[in-house]
């Protein structure tokens, strides 16, 4: 008879207290992924990165994926360790998280809307309630947003799943492996929810059709159509912890996972560069269907290549790429206002792209080194004093033992 989630979910759980370089390597890539992709739309309006910039929105994907892993990490390495779950706890430190740096730049966005780039933003209630990306136009105002509001729905539904989980693993004995089906029937149901709206919205115009306005709005800024992609990093990271043999066994191959999982990279940016969109045609309907989930498994083949130790990606120490993936929120948050401010500002003087691309470049990470230096960083460091973990009662008992010993 298989194990249950709970006895499974026992076994022992290594987590490395130190950064991952891995990790961060792959958070700056995410980064300056999507910066490219940015400067490319908002900026030049030219392919000026050339095909790395027209896959760099996939930077986005490799976010969630990231977020998925280290999220789901934490919770599994707890529940290894036979911890109980606190939703307050985790609501908490998430919120804390994000919130703050993010709350100043919408602030940013409403009260200075023409220095902001001019454009009317959706309602205040759809950012605060996280709401925003749906049925988003493309064109509005902190646009990017929707990536976030996207995260923070997966934040509010992940605890609650795993709270599930576990009373039903209690009741009823459920086996990881039922985990295992649930993450490949919600990805199959996220493609089946895709193919319908490739039928409506991914076709130029045709007799009778509606073409692919509607696209952006219901398929790339679309919750149900996206939140999929964050469960290959929680698979990423129920491997880790519920099959930790498996787990050693597959990752002592360092080299081999590292390229195999350039190699699924590389297979999916050609997919992205060249099947995404056709000129003529439009959205192409296998890259809707399922390249996005493809998309986002590919990159938790780069997580994973992360956490081998004989991984080059994991051994490797990138200059710059910890400082980088410490600041890349910031960044997001403000780089596509101040790279479209900067440009119009120097648009007299017609510089050339080599130097445009360095101005702008240096000034968003500034900016994203002084909100992260300003706010994250200050709000981070109250927000581990008063809610250390999360798993408070695992806290309070050693407390108790400490001081009755």
């Amino acid at each position: 008879m298989s194990p249950t989630l709970t006895t499974q979910m026992q076994a022992p759980a290594a987590m490395p207290a130190h950064r991952q370089p891995g990790l961060d390597t792959l958070r700056a890539l995410a980064i300056t992924l999507v910066f490219l992709y940015h400067y490319q739309v908002f900026v030049s309006h030219a392919p000026t990165f050339g095909w790395l910039g027209n896959v760099g929105w996939t930077g986005v994907d490799l976010f969630f994926v990231l977020s998925g892993y280290l999220i789901g990490h934490q919770v599994f390495a707890g529940l290894a360790r036979g911890q109980v779950l606190s939703l307050p706890a985790f609501y908490a430190r998430r919120l804390l998280r994000t919130l703050p740096a993010f709350w100043v730049v919408l602030a940013l966005y409403f009260l200075f809307p023409t220095v902001m780039g001019g454009k009317t933003p959706p309602p205040l209630w759809r950012f605060l309630s996280f709401t925003q990306n749906w049925n988003l136009q493309p064109g509005t105002a902190f646009s990017h947003a929707w990536s976030l509001c996207i995260e923070e729905q997966f934040y509010l539904l992940l605890p609650l799943l795993v709270w599930a989980a576990v009373r039903a693993a209690t009741a009823w004995g459920l086996e990881v492996r039922t985990l295992w089906g649930l993450m490949l029937g919600l990805t199959l149901a996220a493609m089946a929810w895709r193919a319908s709206l490739w039928e409506q919205f991914g076709r130029e115009i045709e007799a009778g059709g509606v073409g692919t306005q509607g696209y952006y709005p219901v398929v790339y800024y679309g919750s149900l159509a996206r939140i999929d992609e964050f469960l290959p990093g929680l698979a990423v990271a129920l491997w880790r912890h519920a099959h930790p043999a498996s787990w050693a066994r597959f990752t002592a191959h360092g080299r081999a996972w590292f390229f195999a999982a350039l190699g699924a990279t590389a297979l999916a940016w050609y997919g992205v560069a060249h099947h995404y969109y056709i000129d003529g045609y439009g959205y192409g309907a296998f890259m809707t269907i399922a390249g996005y989930s493809l998309i986002a498994w590919a990159y938790a083949a780069l997580v994973v290549a992360a956490l081998c130790d004989g991984s080059p990606l994991r051994r490797w120490r990138v200059p710059g790429a910890a400082a980088l993936a410490a600041w890349s929120y910031s960044i997001y948050l403000t780089h596509k206002a101040l790279a479209v401010i900067l440009a119009k500002a120097l648009a007299a003087y017609a510089l050339p792209q080599p130097p445009l691309i360095a101005l702008v470049t240096v000034a968003c990470v500034f900016a994203g080194w002084v909100l992260y230096r300003l706010v994250e960083k200050p709000v981070m460091r109250w927000r581990d004093r008063q809610v250390p973990t999360l798993f408070p009662q695992a806290t309070n008992a050693s407390a108790a033992r400490a001081a009755s010993a």
